[in-house]
């Protein structure tokens, strides 16, 4: 038997391989791309209409909505936020009366950020509904920011100031105290802080109660159509 019949393939070269490696992740990178941007109206969609549900759950009452931001040393309405701009909603009622805020917020919770929507009533320095929008906490646990129906309900008519205090559950004793959740207290204090840190950085901001922006242009209804 020859020599040459016992010789094995060549291996392919490094080159080679480094190739095809390439070819192979610019080949999966384009297919992601594709996909994102093509699910990516959806994506933006669905959140739209999340958003717009839990602005009228966390303001009882109300049946339009609109962005609100501060420029030029003024709050007023926008048909869309520029990118990265703080914006609150004004939520107004049947008569286009304004009703209060839904003020979008976030911060540091126990395992990652936790994103949330709170309304406001200003009149009455009221929180008086809270939505978890975005949540990563231990489930079973910290989940509870959102699951624990009792929980949420501190949040429905809730004195904003001087601010509001996590307390040891079961001894809340005044109109801005939130009881905290057993076994998933810094979760709870981690709301309590993010909704408190909100409503500093927007104090200044927000115009005299009964000098909000009115209603303008086309209002986001309620999804009734109405």
């Amino acid at each position: 038997m020859s020599t040459d019949t016992l010789k094995q393939p060549a291996a392919p070269s490094s080159l080679r391989l480094v190739m095809t490696l390439a070819i192979a992740g610019l080949v999966s990178g384009v297919a992601i791309i594709g996909i994102y941007e093509s699910t990516l109206p959806t994506i933006t969609a669905n959140k739209a209409r999340e958003l717009r549900e839990a602005v009228f759950k966390v303001l009882p009452g109300v049946s339009r909505m609109q962005a609100l931001v501060y420029r030029d040393g003024r709050i007023v309405a926008v048909p869309e936020p520029q990118k990265d701009e703080p914006v609150v909603y004004g939520g107004y009622d049947e008569q286009s009366d304004f009703v209060g805020y839904a003020m979008p917020a976030a911060g540091p919770g126990f395992q990652d950020t936790i994103a949330l929507l709170y309304g406001y009533l200003p009149g009455k320095k009221q929180v008086v509904g809270m939505e978890i929008l975005e949540s990563r906490e231990t489930p079973g646990l910290g989940d509870k920011i959102y699951k624990d129906a009792e929980f949420v309900a501190e949040f429905s008519a809730l004195s904003i100031e001087p601010e509001i205090v996590a307390v040891k559950k079961g001894t809340s004793t005044q109109p801005n105290h939130v009881d905290a959740i057993t076994g998933a207290t810094i979760s709870a204090k981690a709301v309590v802080r993010i909704i408190n840190e909100t409503h500093a950085a927007w104090a200044e901001q927000l115009p005299a109660p009964g000098s909000e922006p009115p209603l303008t242009g086309e209002p986001a209804d309620n999804g009734t159509g109405q």
